[in-house]
């Protein structure tokens, strides 16, 4: 952690060569005692609210604010090394702000900055917010590396978009090493693409369109934090009923984070008849994960180029499903759904889309044809489901840990219409239980007409139309409440 020490020689003495000390957390709240920087409060005229500018901290790292005696600087002690870069932007541009903050034993310790408007200050990006924006950003983001290059480069909103040329250069450098290296040397060359006049304007507009999307993806690093298995469980329950193998199988995989706190070598893959809950167990994965979720149905896939993108040389080029999947989910780690792997394997002759997901299942990265740039993908935590294993080939099948779902028997399918599918059907329209009554023969005919088929979710449309009769003949015909024996669900269903 290096300290920098102020100049001794009388010429310094007039121009303060001020430095500080570089601190590396990701904390993604901060407080008096989880500060973004440490000013020099020895003479105590820091208050709770203190409005003024950071002079450029490559050359002064200082905070000038005017008291009643003149204009008072105070040099930064320590700052977070995520706002290094939004520190020296702030200061080359001269930016009015206000700080909040705490006076403490060893210094003024800043948890708050917001922009103001007075003073003459110059703000480069044109939207309101971008610097709130900013510090939300760079608080979300993991601490950059310590192992920082010896020179400083010179590197020249979603309540807010990043979409102009302007706030995506802002954002740019304010960001500083909390982008990956990749992306912001990537950056850097398509914003000179995209206001160089030499180039076509087509050219130009597929520069900034690249940059936009790229740049409000949030790009986080690949540490996860453990997961608590018993609320795990909880969350498993809650989606899916019996199956105890199943759920044991799952808590399984993915406690390896517990131990590494990086994602599991292997997805999951869930194959199984239709309505045995795939999809539920894949939401459920994400909530356990505590990460967005993005889908991706194979069965209307039949391109690769639909996944990797078609290059900018055409007009009506685009980035592909995969780069789509990123900007919607807004950030890096997410748990990637691929519905129907089984359907991967056919293709319209241009290539194969199966060979495509192999290079985003290794977590090696995944190269889109348009954004011409390498994506991280060591946070992304794949989920497939299919329902016919023959279908998939061996190298997709050996990316993931399979898990097979049986159907469920007719028991379990009692329990789970009687339990959960129809009381959830009628508090959703806001019916009493009362009022749509199932008898045990009832139930008993429920079960007996859906024996040849699999899953649950024919069971589920059953629950919707018992509750919608009963509700029909409560508001229409006037009566107190229906009860649905064996007789009345034959002749309903039937």
């Amino acid at each position: 952690m290096p300290v920098f020490d102020f100049k001794n020689s009388p010429e310094d003495a007039k121009q303060p060569e001020c430095t500080y000390e570089i601190f590396y957390t990701s904390n993604s709240e901060t407080s008096a005692k989880q500060p973004m920087l440490v000013l020099d409060n020895r003479e105590g005229k820091l208050k709770h609210h203190s409005s003024g500018v950071f002079t450029n901290p490559i050359r002064r790292t200082a905070f000038e604010f005017k008291e009643e005696s003149g204009t008072v600087s105070a040099d930064i002690l320590r700052i977070d090394a995520r706002f290094v870069s939004l520190l020296k932007w702030m200061g080359e541009n001269h930016i009015n702000v206000r700080l909040s903050g705490a006076a403490l034993e060893d210094g003024y310790a800043v948890y708050k900055i917001r922009e103001i408007a007075f003073g003459g200050g110059v703000k480069l990006s044109a939207e309101d917010g971008f610097l709130q924006f900013m510090i939300e950003r760079l608080l979300a983001s993991d601490a950059p590396s310590q192992e920082l290059p010896d020179e400083e480069e010179d590197e020249t909103g979603d309540s807010m978009k990043l979409t102009s040329i302007q706030s995506i250069s802002d954002f740019v450098a304010c960001a500083g090493r909390t982008l990956p290296d990749n992306i912001r040397l990537w950056a850097r060359r398509n914003l000179a693409v995209a206001r160089s006049h030499e180039v076509s304007a087509e050219e130009r507009r597929h520069a900034q369109r690249a940059l936009s999307i790229m740049m409000n993806i949030q790009w986080k690093g690949n540490y996860f934090h453990a997961i608590d298995p018993v609320e795990a469980r909880r969350i498993l329950d809650e989606e899916l009923y019996g199956m105890e193998q199943v759920k044991q199988r799952i808590i399984e995989t993915i406690i390896q984070i517990n131990r590494t706190h990086t994602l599991p070598a292997y997805g999951l893959l869930l194959i199984g008849p239709a309505g045995t809950g795939k999809s539920q167990i894949a939401y459920a994965v994400a909530r356990i994960l505590k990460l967005p979720w993005t889908t991706l149905d194979m069965s209307s896939i039949n391109d690769p180029e639909q996944l990797t993108g078609s290059s900018r040389i055409y007009a009506n080029a685009k980035p592909g499903i995969i780069t789509d999947a990123f900007s919607m989910a807004g950030e890096s780690n997410l748990v990637f759904i691929i519905n129907e792997l089984d359907k991967a394997a056919s293709g319209n002759g241009k290539g194969n889309p199966a060979d495509v997901l192999l290079t985003l299942l290794d977590n090696l990265g995944f190269t889109d044809n348009y954004m011409e740039c390498m994506i991280p993908t060591g946070g992304v935590y794949p989920i497939a489901t299919a329902n016919d294993r023959e279908q998939i080939s061996a190298p997709l099948m050996s990316r993931f840990a399979v898990i097979e779902l049986p159907d469920y028997t007719a028991e379990e399918k009692k329990v789970i219409f009687s339990r959960y599918a129809l009381p959830k059907v009628l508090k959703r329209i806001g019916m009493r239980p009362e009022e749509c009554v199932l008898t045990p023969d009832g139930l008993e005919a429920v079960i007996e007409l859906h024996s040849n088929t699999s899953g649950i979710r024919d069971l589920e449309q059953t629950a919707e139309h018992l509750a919608a009769n009963a509700l029909y003949q409560i508001e229409v015909e006037h009566v107190g409440a229906v009860t649905f024996d064996g007789e009345k669900v034959r002749k309903l269903l039937s």
